[in-house]
């Protein structure tokens, strides 16, 4: 048997939980292939390795000192090389990468700010190496260019390109422990691009597909997948199986312990993925897969995410204009945007797209695109939106779904300002008022669920 393993942010913030991954990765000889993330947060105040090295790229780009935050990420690495006993050159050789990332070309921004965030990975990675030989453990780094991933050059948002496949597929046979940086691989051109935030997820999913492993087991700090977020509801029931599509439409509706995207990969190869938690390894945690045998009526999750916007789309007899649909959506490719989701009626459409990548000049410009070439009536802006999703393959065959969620939505004075049903039928989208979104999932989960803990 074969393992891909990932470990998260937070089984990596210091040095104690560094040497429990170290101890989970030893305790299975099948967990040849170990995929880690940059250290996070030690405490719910704390900053992650990532966003202290964002920073530190910000500045520099502003041409202003980065001393401040270079300075923390260092202690934290003195700390963690330290209480594991390193040599002192491990220290040395993270100081040496972040400087010499630090001086590189920042005449292309996105390049740099991507090289700046991918030390993170890098060096944690470099450093749990060291405390498996330490160990006499028989494992080596392997750099993702050396490895053969190639991305797309979208920085900070890349894509697979197909003969990583390829290239990655001969670590099957490589003798010991692989421990590969997640996050980011390498464009054919020699630079470093990233994944979206969380992208270590679609590392490790990647390598497990590449490699055909029996299984890709995700270490995150929760024992499994609950049914929604635990701080929501602290007596939530775990799942303990969900298959492909239903983990996909929780993932990406905010359900953190798995990238949405990370699915994609296991998906094509059919490989198995488990939730587990570091800090219980023996926890049987979440299996993903792809079907499953106790599928019934009820939803399996209510998950939620903020931070979307509409801009609702209005004009007379549109549905009998052939292209109207193609050309809103050119106007916002062409203005940049990826869009979310696009219900429509017979004279409306909106377009939910991300708040963060719309600017106050990017709407007006958006606004004025559609009234002036498409002849739109009105063009109505709402920002501060959540998308919540109910999803679960038995809700195909259940009569009364959406009448069990609207009716407990209305039951909290919740006003539902878009409703979307995919055409798999097993998730039902609304979209609230951003404020109203934790007492609509507690409302909802209620309804489905039973009786939540207030």
């Amino acid at each position: 048997m074969m393992k891909v393993c990932k470990f998260g942010g937070s089984s990596l913030s210091d040095a104690e939980r560094i040497g429990a991954v170290c101890d989970i990765v030893a305790s299975d000889s099948d967990r040849r292939i170990v995929v880690v993330s940059a250290p996070g947060k030690r405490h719910k105040t704390d900053r992650k390795i990532t966003d202290m090295l964002i920073q530190c790229a910000e500045l520099t780009l502003a041409g202003e000192s980065a001393g401040a935050p270079l300075k923390a990420i260092l202690e934290r690495f003195a700390t963690m090389q330290k209480n594991l006993n390193l040599p002192a050159e491990a220290l040395d050789e993270v100081e040496l990468d972040l400087k010499t990332r630090l001086a590189g070309d920042t005449s292309h921004k996105a390049r740099y700010l991507d090289a700046l965030k991918a030390a993170g990975e890098d060096n944690c990675a470099r450093l749990v190496t060291k405390v498996l030989n330490q160990r006499g453990l028989d494992a080596r780094y392997l750099n993702p260019k050396d490895a053969g991933l190639l991305l797309s050059d979208e920085y900070g948002n890349a894509q697979l390109l197909p003969e990583s496949y390829d290239n990655l597929a001969v670590l099957r046979e490589a003798k010991g422990i692989t421990v590969f940086p997640g996050f980011f691989g390498y464009t054919r051109d020699g630079g470093i691009v990233t994944f979206p935030r969380g992208g270590s997820d679609i590392t490790g999913s990647i390598l497990a597909a590449a490699v055909k492993a029996d299984v890709y087991e995700n270490f995150t700090d929760v024992d499994s997948v609950c049914a929604i977020d635990p701080d929501l509801a602290p007596e939530v029931q775990p799942i303990p199986h969900l298959t492909y599509r239903e983990m996909r439409e929780l993932s990406y509706a905010g359900f953190g312990v798995l990238h949405d995207e990370a699915i994609i990969p296991a998906v094509q190869a059919g490989i198995p993925i488990c939730i587990k938690n570091t800090q219980s390894p023996d926890a049987p945690g979440t299996m993903i897969t792809l079907s499953r045998e106790d599928v019934t009526g009820h939803p399996v999750g209510i998950a939620y995410t903020v931070g979307f916007m509409s801009i609702l789309i209005c004009k007379y007899l549109m549905n009998r204009e052939i292209g109207f649909g193609r050309k809103v959506l050119q106007i916002i490719e062409e203005e940049g945007l990826p869009f979310e989701h696009m219900p429509s009626g017979i004279d409306t459409i909106s377009v939910i797209v991300r708040e963060s990548d719309v600017d106050s000049a990017t709407e007006r410009k958006i606004v004025e695109r559609l009234k002036d070439e498409l002849g739109v009536a009105d063009c109505i802006i709402e920002r501060g939106l959540a998308l919540i999703m109910v999803a679960g393959e038995g809700m195909v065959h259940r009569v009364g779904t959406a009448a069990i969620a609207t009716r407990a939505l209305a039951d909290v004075g919740v006003n539902i300002e878009m409703l979307d049903q995919g055409a798999s039928e097993i998730s039902i989208m609304f979209g609230v008022k951003g404020s109203d979104a934790k007492k609509a999932v507690r409302s909802l989960y209620k309804a489905f669920f039973g009786d939540v803990a207030s």
